[in-house]
């Protein structure tokens, strides 16, 4: 459910003494290393489910208690992919974020963005000797920043030391050990082929980047598009249009990652760009086509968010990039649809029909 979104002053808090990668590679390939799962929605779940078929122990950060109790007890999830079974002998979960983030090597962030710096405003733990992974599928909203950013700005993390882990993967899917594909991307090719170990198993297949930048961006602009996806679908825009709208919107985000950060190894044809961008489109456990969908049959957004009862990052992302692009002015004409029906009122049929001679 949407919240009020309040600015959180967060003082920084820097590395002091940096760790050298061979030290960093070597952490992870050894037997003693430890990952933590900050956050407990639906990709939180299923990134622990996934862990646990690797892992001897994990550490999750669960901010109730309650749910706490009620996974130890049923073995699942009492509000996300309750489908997915896991093992509580296995999982040292706690309330306390301190705790988690002392006891761990590797932290994966994995809170929906909107609530992510209202919920680390409590850590006071050193973040040195820590590699950071980030599974948040959007931006800080009040900074209109990456989350690797943002802990690089505020905390002083290298960018050594940071990651992402990326689809195209649903977590519902994975709940249901559907084969599935991961992509870990870190700075250094020989951190995140150690990294990528920890998340392969029967049912997660690896690949992994160094382009930080390029899968980070396209994480959050993906969801846009779904948006875009969804709306055009409630319109009654059929799978011939859905098929130039999404062509449009890979070229569109295509742009803005070569416009803003080139990169000459990127390749945006790869998995984690257009088969995140072809899966969040299209599936039907695509939340933000699910809230695109409702906004197309005219549901208000704030409508559209109380009955979904969950978060849609696009939501949220579509105001970053937006503000983003005022710096760079990249020809966004999908985004832009986007953002004028969540944020200026737009209608939804007539934005769309004034895109339609802007696609290709």
């Amino acid at each position: 459910m949407s919240q009020k979104v309040h600015k959180v002053r967060i003082k920084p808090r820097f590395v002091k003494n940096e760790v050298s990668l061979w030290t960093m590679k070597n952490r992870f390939e050894h037997a003693s290393k430890r990952f933590a799962v900050i956050g407990s929605g639906s990709w939180a779940t299923a990134l622990v489910k996934v862990l646990l078929h690797t892992q001897a122990r994990l550490s999750w950060f669960v901010r109730d208690e309650d749910m706490i109790d009620y996974i130890r007890t049923h073995n699942h999830n009492p509000h996300f992919l309750q489908s997915a079974r896991l093992e509580p002998a296995r999982l040292d979960m706690s309330a306390d974020i301190n705790k988690v983030v002392r006891e761990a090597d590797v932290l994966i962030f994995c809170i929906p963005s909107v609530y992510f710096t209202s919920e680390i405003a409590a850590l006071s733990v050193s973040l040195a000797d820590k590699f950071i992974i980030t599974a948040i599928k959007g931006m800080v909203p009040s900074e209109n920043i990456t989350i690797t950013e943002f802990f690089n700005r505020r905390y002083g993390i290298p960018f050594d030391h940071l990651g992402v882990i990326s689809g195209p993967c649903h977590a519902e899917e994975v709940a249901m050990e559907r084969l599935s594909y991961l992509t870990i991307t870190c700075k250094r090719d020989e951190v995140a082929q150690s990294l990528s170990k920890a998340f392969a198993c029967g049912f997660i297949k690896t690949g992994t980047s160094t382009d930080i930048y390029g899968v980070e961006y396209a994480v959050v602009l993906k969801n846009i598009y779904a948006l875009a996806a969804g709306i055009c679908h409630s319109l009654g825009y059929g799978d011939n249009f859905s098929a130039v709208l999404i062509t449009s919107a890979y070229h569109e985000m295509k742009n803005f990652l070569d416009k803003t950060h080139p990169c000459k190894n990127r390749d945006t044809a790869r998995s984690a760009f257009l088969g995140d961008l072809l899966v969040t489109c299209y599936s039907q456990f695509s939340r933000n086509r699910t809230f695109g969908s409702m906004l197309g049959k005219g549901y208000s957004v704030r409508a559209a968010q109380l009955e979904m009862d969950m978060v849609a990052e696009g939501y949220y992302g579509s105001r970053c990039i937006y503000e983003l692009n005022k710096s760079y002015q990249v020809p966004m004409p999908i985004a832009d649809a986007v953002h004028a029906i969540l944020y200026e009122g737009r209608n939804p049929a007539a934005t769309i029909r004034q895109l339609l001679d802007k696609l290709r």
